[in-house]
């Protein structure tokens, strides 16, 4: 055996999974810096559509970001 004892393969066959494949694949999000906290992360668009919809994950204030009908091609926003 050659491999070091301390080297945990998780991966089964060692091959990486396709593009796109997960539970969060192909589901819209913006990304949002919280400067209460100084963080950064994800927010997804809610099952109507019709927002994005998340929480700092530090200190849990929320941000929605509504969906207008001429929208924009930003990705990354501040909440203050």
């Amino acid at each position: 055996m050659s491999d070091p004892d301390y080297i945990l393969d998780l991966g089964g066959s060692g091959e990486k999974p396709p593009p796109g494949d997960g539970a969060a694949a192909g589901r819209p999000f913006i990304s949002v810096h919280f400067e209460c906290c100084n963080v950064y992360t994800r927010v997804y668009r809610n099952a109507a559509g019709t927002a994005y919809v998340g929480w700092c994950p530090r200190c849990a204030r929320e941000v929605t970001a509504l969906i207008g009908p001429d929208g924009t091609t930003a990705r990354t926003f501040r909440a203050r």
